[in-house]
């Protein structure tokens, strides 16, 4: 019998999303609910918050930093980025996916995030590369737009997939340490970021010249060659 009244948490869950109230509010009172009727006590649950919350410390830190780029979105953060870049007239939009692939990839060669796609190309990066375009007086492609948004997301999971293995100490190199041990290969992380820099440089550069390239055939494609205001020919 108290295992089915575990189960009452879920059914407030599903009540109260079904009757659309406050989602935070419901999720609290059914955890508190759960923990009541199953015997672990307000005392225990705080344990259990506590326990989990410090082995999952990456996923809040990453809960934080998407709440607090939520909060800044929606008070005008990718209005601001726009309106930063409309102000360098001759600057297109593959040039700022490029720039954004260098500085992507030194920061994670310090295990640095930025959010990721969700958490900063899509209200920084994307919106500065569509202000660009807005900056030559064009007016915005919905094909064009979705074009940048998948070589935005790109150039960041590139960047950032090469990059932490530069990272001495990082998972990616732990990894590749321990296989390597496992074969007989006795190897330092010194000696693995050594070598993986020329390979991050070549995806680098790789990645930045299709980007560009990219980006102009679809200026062409969208746009025309006709010189318009603002310096696009």
């Amino acid at each position: 019998m108290e295992n089915i009244l575990s189960l009452l948490g879920v059914l407030i869950v599903i009540v109260g999303f079904t009757m659309k109230l406050d989602s935070i509010l419901i999720v609290m009172i059914a955890l508190v609910v759960t923990a009541l009727v199953g015997g672990i006590g307000l005392e225990g649950m705080l344990d259990i918050l506590g326990t989990s919350f410090v082995s999952n410390r990456g996923m809040a830190i990453f809960i934080i930093i998407m709440l607090a780029t939520g909060t800044l979105e929606r008070n005008g953060l990718k209005e601001s980025a726009a309106s930063l870049i409309r102000r360098f007239k001759k600057v297109s939009a593959g040039l700022i996916i490029d720039i954004y692939g260098v500085f992507r990839m030194i920061f994670a060669a310090f295990n640095v995030s930025f959010g990721g796609v969700a958490g900063f190309v899509r209200p920084i990066i994307l919106p500065m590369s569509l202000g660009a375009v807005e900056s030559q007086n064009l007016e915005l492609n919905k094909e064009y737009e979705e074009e940048l948004k998948g070589m935005a997301s790109a150039m960041e999971n590139i960047c950032w997939f090469f990059g932490q293995v530069l990272f001495i100490g990082g998972s990616g190199g732990l990894l590749v340490q321990s296989t390597l041990k496992e074969l007989g290969y006795e190897v330092s992380l010194v000696q693995l970021a050594a070598v993986e820099i020329p390979v991050a440089l070549v995806a680098l550069v790789t990645a930045s010249i299709y980007f560009y390239t990219k980006d102009r055939r679809l200026m062409k494609k969208y746009y025309g060659t006709t010189k318009q205001k603002g310096g696009l020919s």
